[in-house]
Protein backbone atom coordinates (compact mmCIF):
# COMPACT_ATOMS: atom_id res chain seq x y z
CA UNK A 1 0.00 0.00 0.00
CA UNK A 2 2.81 2.37 0.88
CA UNK A 3 4.36 1.89 -2.58
CA UNK A 4 1.17 2.76 -4.45
CA UNK A 5 1.67 6.07 -6.27
CA UNK A 6 -0.72 8.86 -5.32
CA UNK A 7 -2.93 9.62 -8.33
CA UNK A 8 -2.20 12.98 -9.90
CA UNK A 9 -5.66 14.39 -9.18
CA UNK A 10 -5.41 13.45 -5.48
CA UNK A 11 -1.92 14.94 -5.19
CA UNK A 12 -3.09 18.13 -6.88
CA UNK A 13 -6.06 18.47 -4.51
CA UNK A 14 -3.81 17.82 -1.51
CA UNK A 15 -1.36 20.44 -2.73
CA UNK A 16 -4.14 23.04 -3.16
CA UNK A 17 -5.89 22.33 0.14
CA UNK A 18 -5.28 23.89 3.52
CA UNK A 19 -4.29 20.81 5.54
CA UNK A 20 -4.64 21.08 9.33
CA UNK A 21 -3.49 18.46 11.83
CA UNK A 22 -5.50 18.97 15.00
CA UNK A 23 -2.82 17.51 17.29
CA UNK A 24 0.72 16.17 17.30
CA UNK A 25 3.13 15.33 20.14
CA UNK A 26 6.23 14.57 18.06
CA UNK A 27 9.87 14.90 19.04
CA UNK A 28 10.16 18.49 17.90
CA UNK A 29 13.09 19.58 15.80
CA UNK A 30 14.15 20.34 12.25
CA UNK A 31 13.56 16.79 10.90
CA UNK A 32 9.93 16.84 12.05
CA UNK A 33 9.40 20.37 10.74
CA UNK A 34 10.78 19.36 7.34
CA UNK A 35 8.45 16.34 7.34
CA UNK A 36 5.49 18.65 7.97
CA UNK A 37 6.42 20.51 4.81
CA UNK A 38 6.99 17.31 2.84
CA UNK A 39 3.57 16.01 3.89
CA UNK A 40 1.84 19.14 2.67
CA UNK A 41 0.66 20.24 6.11
CA UNK A 42 -0.43 23.86 6.40
CA UNK A 43 -0.90 24.09 10.17
CA UNK A 44 -0.32 21.85 13.19
CA UNK A 45 -1.48 22.04 16.79
CA UNK A 46 1.80 21.26 18.59
CA UNK A 47 0.31 20.05 21.84
CA UNK A 48 2.95 18.43 24.05
CA UNK A 49 2.08 20.08 27.39
CA UNK A 50 0.71 17.31 29.63
CA UNK A 51 1.53 17.81 33.31
CA UNK A 52 3.49 21.07 33.34
CA UNK A 53 3.00 23.82 35.91
CA UNK A 54 2.96 27.58 35.22
CA UNK A 55 6.73 27.96 35.02
CA UNK A 56 7.09 24.93 32.76
CA UNK A 57 4.25 26.24 30.59
CA UNK A 58 6.25 29.45 30.15
CA UNK A 59 9.29 27.33 29.26
CA UNK A 60 7.21 25.59 26.58
CA UNK A 61 6.28 28.90 25.00
CA UNK A 62 9.93 29.96 25.15
CA UNK A 63 11.01 26.74 23.45
CA UNK A 64 8.61 27.36 20.58
CA UNK A 65 9.67 30.97 20.25
CA UNK A 66 13.17 29.63 19.68
CA UNK A 67 12.01 26.94 17.23
CA UNK A 68 10.05 29.53 15.25
CA UNK A 69 12.98 31.92 15.16
CA UNK A 70 15.50 29.27 14.13
CA UNK A 71 13.22 27.68 11.50
CA UNK A 72 11.41 30.72 10.12
CA UNK A 73 12.19 29.63 6.56
CA UNK A 74 9.62 26.82 6.94
CA UNK A 75 7.57 27.70 10.06
CA UNK A 76 5.44 30.66 11.11
CA UNK A 77 3.45 31.32 14.31
CA UNK A 78 -0.35 31.15 14.20
CA UNK A 79 -2.71 33.37 16.15
CA UNK A 80 -5.51 33.71 13.56
CA UNK A 81 -6.77 31.87 10.49
CA UNK A 82 -5.22 34.67 8.43
CA UNK A 83 -1.85 33.40 9.66
CA UNK A 84 -2.73 29.90 8.41
CA UNK A 85 -3.71 31.24 5.00
CA UNK A 86 -0.47 33.22 4.90
CA UNK A 87 1.49 30.07 5.76
CA UNK A 88 -0.16 28.31 2.82
CA UNK A 89 0.69 31.15 0.46
CA UNK A 90 4.30 31.24 1.68
CA UNK A 91 4.88 27.48 1.59
CA UNK A 92 5.50 27.43 5.33
CA UNK A 93 3.78 25.49 8.13
CA UNK A 94 1.71 27.38 10.67
CA UNK A 95 2.43 26.44 14.28
CA UNK A 96 -0.56 26.58 16.64
CA UNK A 97 0.52 26.50 20.28
CA UNK A 98 -1.67 24.09 22.20
CA UNK A 99 -1.80 22.18 25.46
CA UNK A 100 -3.25 18.82 26.48
CA UNK A 101 -3.93 20.00 30.03
CA UNK A 102 -4.78 23.24 31.79
CA UNK A 103 -2.23 22.39 34.50
CA UNK A 104 -0.04 25.42 33.60
CA UNK A 105 -2.89 27.63 34.78
CA UNK A 106 -2.45 26.07 38.21
CA UNK A 107 -5.27 27.58 40.30
CA UNK A 108 -5.04 31.09 38.81
CA UNK A 109 -7.83 32.14 36.46
CA UNK A 110 -5.76 35.16 35.35
CA UNK A 111 -3.23 32.80 33.78
CA UNK A 112 -5.64 32.03 30.91
CA UNK A 113 -5.19 35.56 29.58
CA UNK A 114 -1.43 35.52 30.11
CA UNK A 115 -1.02 32.41 27.98
CA UNK A 116 -3.49 33.58 25.36
CA UNK A 117 -1.40 36.74 25.02
CA UNK A 118 1.66 34.51 24.56
CA UNK A 119 -0.04 32.67 21.69
CA UNK A 120 -1.58 29.57 23.29
CA UNK A 121 -4.77 29.19 21.26
CA UNK A 122 -5.92 25.67 22.20
CA UNK A 123 -6.20 24.18 25.69
CA UNK A 124 -7.43 20.68 26.48
CA UNK A 125 -9.35 21.00 29.71
CA UNK A 126 -7.89 17.94 31.46
CA UNK A 127 -5.35 15.24 30.64
CA UNK A 128 -6.39 11.73 31.71
CA UNK A 129 -7.04 12.46 35.41
CA UNK A 130 -8.46 15.09 37.75
CA UNK A 131 -7.33 18.71 37.80
CA UNK A 132 -8.89 21.92 39.09
CA UNK A 133 -11.35 22.05 36.18
CA UNK A 134 -12.67 18.51 35.92
CA UNK A 135 -11.85 14.85 35.33
CA UNK A 136 -9.90 13.05 32.66
CA UNK A 137 -11.13 9.82 31.12
CA UNK A 138 -8.99 7.69 33.46
CA UNK A 139 -10.13 9.33 36.70
CA UNK A 140 -11.87 6.77 38.90
CA UNK A 141 -14.80 9.10 39.58
CA UNK A 142 -15.71 11.64 36.90
CA UNK A 143 -17.64 14.21 38.94
CA UNK A 144 -17.95 16.60 36.00
CA UNK A 145 -16.99 20.19 35.30
CA UNK A 146 -16.05 21.93 38.55
CA UNK A 147 -17.00 25.43 39.61
CA UNK A 148 -13.49 26.61 38.81
CA UNK A 149 -13.72 24.73 35.53
CA UNK A 150 -16.81 26.73 34.58
CA UNK A 151 -14.84 29.92 35.17
CA UNK A 152 -11.93 28.59 33.10
CA UNK A 153 -14.25 27.73 30.21
CA UNK A 154 -15.91 31.15 30.44
CA UNK A 155 -12.50 32.82 30.38
CA UNK A 156 -11.44 30.73 27.39
CA UNK A 157 -14.63 31.81 25.62
CA UNK A 158 -14.05 35.46 26.52
CA UNK A 159 -10.48 35.46 25.23
CA UNK A 160 -10.89 33.21 22.21
CA UNK A 161 -9.13 30.02 23.34
CA UNK A 162 -10.43 26.80 21.77
CA UNK A 163 -11.35 24.17 24.38
CA UNK A 164 -10.32 20.59 23.55
CA UNK A 165 -11.98 17.55 25.19
CA UNK A 166 -10.05 14.58 23.78
CA UNK A 167 -8.64 13.08 27.01
CA UNK A 168 -11.47 14.47 29.15
CA UNK A 169 -13.93 12.22 30.99
CA UNK A 170 -17.38 11.65 29.53
CA UNK A 171 -19.31 13.59 32.17
CA UNK A 172 -16.85 16.48 32.26
CA UNK A 173 -16.95 16.56 28.44
CA UNK A 174 -20.74 16.64 28.34
CA UNK A 175 -20.86 19.35 31.01
CA UNK A 176 -18.31 21.47 29.12
CA UNK A 177 -20.10 21.20 25.78
CA UNK A 178 -23.36 22.23 27.43
CA UNK A 179 -21.78 25.11 29.36
CA UNK A 180 -19.44 26.62 26.76
CA UNK A 181 -20.73 29.58 24.76
CA UNK A 182 -18.21 28.83 22.02
CA UNK A 183 -17.86 25.63 20.00
CA UNK A 184 -15.33 23.12 21.29
CA UNK A 185 -13.30 20.35 19.67
CA UNK A 186 -12.45 16.74 20.36
CA UNK A 187 -9.18 17.09 18.49
CA UNK A 188 -7.87 13.49 18.39
CA UNK A 189 -10.38 10.75 19.02
CA UNK A 190 -12.02 7.58 17.67
CA UNK A 191 -15.59 6.26 18.06
CA UNK A 192 -16.41 3.91 20.90
CA UNK A 193 -19.24 2.54 18.77
CA UNK A 194 -16.66 0.79 16.56
CA UNK A 195 -14.22 -0.21 19.32
CA UNK A 196 -15.38 -0.14 22.93
CA UNK A 197 -12.35 1.13 24.80
CA UNK A 198 -12.38 3.89 27.38
CA UNK A 199 -10.08 6.23 25.44
CA UNK A 200 -12.66 6.45 22.62
CA UNK A 201 -15.83 8.54 22.94
CA UNK A 202 -19.49 7.69 22.52
CA UNK A 203 -21.77 8.90 19.78
CA UNK A 204 -23.82 11.07 22.14
CA UNK A 205 -20.76 13.24 22.85
CA UNK A 206 -19.99 13.55 19.13
CA UNK A 207 -23.57 14.66 18.47
CA UNK A 208 -23.53 17.17 21.34
CA UNK A 209 -20.20 18.60 20.16
CA UNK A 210 -21.44 18.99 16.59
CA UNK A 211 -24.79 20.48 17.62
CA UNK A 212 -22.89 23.32 19.31
CA UNK A 213 -20.81 23.91 16.17
CA UNK A 214 -17.79 21.88 17.28
CA UNK A 215 -15.43 19.51 15.47
CA UNK A 216 -14.30 15.91 15.91
CA UNK A 217 -10.72 15.19 14.81
CA UNK A 218 -10.20 11.57 13.81
CA UNK A 219 -7.07 10.04 15.34
CA UNK A 220 -4.61 7.52 13.90
CA UNK A 221 -4.06 5.92 17.35
CA UNK A 222 -4.01 2.16 16.75
CA UNK A 223 -5.27 1.08 20.22
CA UNK A 224 -8.48 2.98 19.44
CA UNK A 225 -9.07 0.97 16.27
CA UNK A 226 -10.49 -2.55 16.39
CA UNK A 227 -7.64 -3.93 14.27
CA UNK A 228 -5.05 -2.42 16.64
CA UNK A 229 -1.51 -2.67 15.32
CA UNK A 230 -2.82 -4.40 12.17
CA UNK A 231 -4.93 -1.37 11.25
CA UNK A 232 -4.61 0.39 7.90
CA UNK A 233 -5.68 3.74 6.54
CA UNK A 234 -8.99 2.09 5.61
CA UNK A 235 -9.73 1.45 9.29
CA UNK A 236 -9.12 5.14 10.00
CA UNK A 237 -11.47 6.09 7.17
CA UNK A 238 -14.10 3.63 8.46
CA UNK A 239 -13.97 5.48 11.79
CA UNK A 240 -14.17 8.80 10.01
CA UNK A 241 -17.11 7.60 7.92
CA UNK A 242 -18.97 6.51 11.05
CA UNK A 243 -18.63 9.99 12.56
CA UNK A 244 -19.50 11.72 9.26
CA UNK A 245 -22.67 9.62 8.98
CA UNK A 246 -23.52 10.59 12.55
CA UNK A 247 -22.82 14.34 12.67
CA UNK A 248 -22.28 15.43 9.06
CA UNK A 249 -19.12 16.11 7.11
CA UNK A 250 -18.89 19.75 8.29
CA UNK A 251 -17.94 18.66 11.81
CA UNK A 252 -15.13 16.20 11.05
CA UNK A 253 -11.40 16.77 10.60
CA UNK A 254 -8.05 15.11 11.22
CA UNK A 255 -6.08 14.98 14.48
CA UNK A 256 -3.37 12.41 13.87
CA UNK A 257 -2.02 12.22 17.43
CA UNK A 258 1.37 11.60 15.82
CA UNK A 259 4.16 11.10 18.37
CA UNK A 260 6.78 10.53 15.70
CA UNK A 261 10.41 9.79 16.57
CA UNK A 262 9.61 9.18 20.26
CA UNK A 263 10.77 5.60 21.03
CA UNK A 264 8.71 3.30 23.25
CA UNK A 265 9.72 3.18 25.98
CA UNK A 266 11.26 6.61 26.40
CA UNK A 267 11.58 8.87 29.40
CA UNK A 268 9.03 11.28 27.94
CA UNK A 269 6.39 8.65 27.19
CA UNK A 270 6.87 6.93 30.56
CA UNK A 271 6.43 10.35 32.24
CA UNK A 272 3.36 11.04 30.11
CA UNK A 273 1.72 7.80 31.24
CA UNK A 274 2.01 8.47 34.96
CA UNK A 275 -0.59 10.51 36.83
CA UNK A 276 0.82 14.06 37.06
CA UNK A 277 4.01 12.60 35.56
CA UNK A 278 5.18 11.07 38.85
CA UNK A 279 2.40 8.96 40.43
CA UNK A 280 0.68 5.73 39.38
CA UNK A 281 1.07 4.33 35.89
CA UNK A 282 -2.17 5.04 34.05
CA UNK A 283 -1.73 3.02 30.85
CA UNK A 284 0.75 0.77 29.09
CA UNK A 285 0.96 3.12 26.11
CA UNK A 286 4.34 4.49 27.14
CA UNK A 287 6.14 1.17 26.70
CA UNK A 288 4.14 -1.19 24.46
CA UNK A 289 4.61 -1.35 20.71
CA UNK A 290 2.09 0.82 18.88
CA UNK A 291 2.05 0.99 15.09
CA UNK A 292 0.45 3.80 13.18
CA UNK A 293 -2.02 2.41 10.64
CA UNK A 294 -0.45 1.12 7.44
CA UNK A 295 -0.67 3.82 4.79
CA UNK A 296 -0.58 6.77 7.22
CA UNK A 297 2.48 6.06 9.34
CA UNK A 298 4.29 9.32 8.64
CA UNK A 299 3.29 12.84 7.64
CA UNK A 300 4.64 12.15 4.17
CA UNK A 301 1.76 9.65 3.78
CA UNK A 302 -0.93 12.32 4.09
CA UNK A 303 -1.43 12.67 0.30
CA UNK A 304 -2.13 8.93 0.24
CA UNK A 305 -4.94 9.45 2.76
CA UNK A 306 -6.37 12.18 0.53
CA UNK A 307 -6.31 9.70 -2.35
CA UNK A 308 -8.13 7.04 -0.32
CA UNK A 309 -10.85 9.55 0.71
CA UNK A 310 -11.39 10.44 -2.95
CA UNK A 311 -11.46 6.74 -3.85
CA UNK A 312 -14.41 6.35 -1.49
CA UNK A 313 -16.30 8.88 -3.56
CA UNK A 314 -16.43 11.58 -0.92
CA UNK A 315 -15.88 14.31 -3.49
CA UNK A 316 -13.36 17.13 -3.77
CA UNK A 317 -15.26 19.66 -1.66
CA UNK A 318 -15.88 17.26 1.23
CA UNK A 319 -12.29 16.04 1.21
CA UNK A 320 -10.99 19.60 1.20
CA UNK A 321 -13.20 20.40 4.19
CA UNK A 322 -12.02 17.33 6.10
CA UNK A 323 -8.37 18.11 5.36
CA UNK A 324 -8.60 21.59 6.85
CA UNK A 325 -11.60 23.65 5.83
CA UNK A 326 -13.66 22.49 8.80
CA UNK A 327 -10.83 23.29 11.21
CA UNK A 328 -10.58 26.76 9.68
CA UNK A 329 -14.28 27.44 10.28
CA UNK A 330 -14.00 26.24 13.86
CA UNK A 331 -10.90 28.38 14.49
CA UNK A 332 -12.70 31.44 13.13
CA UNK A 333 -15.55 30.84 15.57
CA UNK A 334 -13.63 29.69 18.66
CA UNK A 335 -10.75 32.19 18.37
CA UNK A 336 -13.21 35.09 18.24
CA UNK A 337 -13.63 36.42 21.78
CA UNK A 338 -17.18 36.30 23.17
CA UNK A 339 -18.83 39.15 25.04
Amino acid sequence: MMDTPVPADAQALHDRAIVVDGLQTCLWGRPIFEEMVAGGLTAVNVSTVLWENFREGIDYVSMWKRFLRENDDILRPVRTTADIRAAKAEGRVGIILGWQNTSPLEDKLDHVEIFKDLGVNIMQLTYNTQNYSGAGYLEENDSGLTGFGREVVSEMNRLGVLCDLSHVGDKTSADTIAYSKAPVCISHILPRALHDVKRNKNDDLFLACAEKGGLIGISFFAPGLKAGNDATVEDVLDAMEHVIDLVGVDHVGIGTDFSLDRPRPSDWLLWANKDKGTARKLTEFGSVKINKPLGVRRMTDMPHMTARMLARGWGNDNVTDILGGNWMRLFDAAWTPTT
